[in-house]
């Protein structure tokens, strides 16, 4: 018989996504509040209870992948720059940040980079202010 976790989906989720994305993901919990409570909690179970907290991949790569994706879709800036501060909370610098976005002309097209490149500036002052 295993031992009983010592931290649930959610609470497990919320510290990580405390730790990955700070004051971005907890307003975009909070907004969530009022409007669909119960997909809040399965933002923070989900994606960052269960799938940020495995083993295999350090934050680090996990937001790599995340900016990425996000970039490619062309669709998603809000998120996209929520994910890029993200990553410059868990250790990327402004300048991986912007190869990654470039690399994404290659896959996604040349709209989406411009897209990815314009939202990580507008991070990247707000971060400087």
């Amino acid at each position: 018989m295993t031992d009983a976790p010592t931290e649930t989906r959610l609470e497990r989720g919320r510290r990580l996504l405390n730790q990955i994305d700070g004051e971005g993901g907890e307003r975009v919990v909070a907004a969530l509040a009022d409007l669909a409570p119960d997909f809040a909690n399965y933002l923070l179970e989900f994606p960052f209870g269960d799938i940020y907290a495995r083993p295999g991949l350090d934050l680090r790569s996990r937001e790599i992948a995340t900016i990425a994706a996000l970039a490619a879709m062309g669709n998603a800036r809000p998120q996209l720059q929520v994910h890029i501060a993200a990553g410059l909370n868990v250790g990327l610098s402004e300048t991986e940040i912007i190869e990654i976005l470039m690399q994404m002309a290659v896959y996604a097209g040349f709209p989406a980079a411009l897209n990815g490149l314009f939202a990580a500036q507008e991070v990247f002052r707000s971060h400087a202010a």
